[in-house]
């Protein structure tokens, strides 16, 4: 069994998975240390692992996780990935956003890719049928724009929204009209970049990740031929990370 960890600025996301992609179990951590390593090996068959993150990994985790491996794998830009890495400097790219975009070619191999993650930060970007990442954007994140609002200005309210909640057109009072504005505006950001792709390429399909994915993604889909091609996956760098391992131990 393989043990990805995808390590964000929040929170630390773990997958135990098999060589041909099917997960087993999967847990969320708020810290994650050596000792959760641990116990993760002591309770499962745990053979091969990889760890990716945005942030400092400290030094006893990795420890950890290369003792008790028969093959580990510290993903950083000098990990050979099975998509070709088309950035000018690959060397600040997010190893998020490559992950993710290795999952989604996964998932789709020999089409044009869209992935976008919304998470602290919103990212978008591009893999093509060749299995080419060519590059992508970075935009403000939900959580940010919300709170980029109530700081930036004296009266506006800080606004948080359930998952599930209705967003009106237009907002009938304050809260709302920072709420609407706000998912919408993501929306129709997200919309954007899809129909600019439709003229530029014959056929894409479209990924959606990240922690605040489902906030949008009902506001996205607008017909039965995107629906099709729209596709949730929320643990896209996970997958991603499985088969860079894999890759990497063939």
């Amino acid at each position: 069994m393989n043990l990805c960890i995808d390590q964000g600025n929040s929170r630390t996301k773990v997958a135990l998975m098999t060589d041909e992609g099917k997960m087993i179990n999967h847990f969320v951590y708020k810290t994650f240390s050596s000792s959760d390593v641990e116990r993760l090996f002591d309770l499962y068959e745990i053979t091969d692992s990889i760890i990716s993150s945005v942030v400092n990994i400290e030094a006893a985790v990795v420890n950890t996780l290369s003792r008790r491996s028969q093959h580990f794998v510290l993903f950083d830009h000098m990990t050979p990935v099975p998509i070709i890495n088309k950035y000018a400097t690959p060397e600040t790219l997010g190893l998020d956003r490559l992950a993710a975009a290795v999952g989604a070619n996964c998932l789709c191999p020999k089409e044009n890719l869209l992935i976008i993650d919304a998470g602290s930060a919103i990212t978008y970007d591009f893999v093509t049928a060749e299995g080419e990442y060519i590059g992508g954007n970075i935009a403000p994140g939900l959580k940010m724009r919300f709170t980029i609002l109530n700081r930036m200005t004296k009266k506006l309210p800080m606004v948080e929204v359930e998952e599930k909640e209705l967003i009106p057109l237009f907002g009938t009072n304050t809260r709302d009209a920072i709420a609407a504005g706000v998912i919408r505006g993501v929306a129709y950001e997200v919309k954007g970049y899809m129909r600019t792709l439709r003229e530029k390429v014959e056929h894409f399909h479209t990924f959606i990740t990240g922690g605040h994915a489902a906030y949008v993604l009902n506001n996205v889909r607008s017909s039965q031929s995107e629906e099709r091609e729209l596709h949730f996956e929320k643990n896209l760098v996970l997958i991603g990370l499985n088969e860079i391992l894999i890759f990497n131990k063939k």
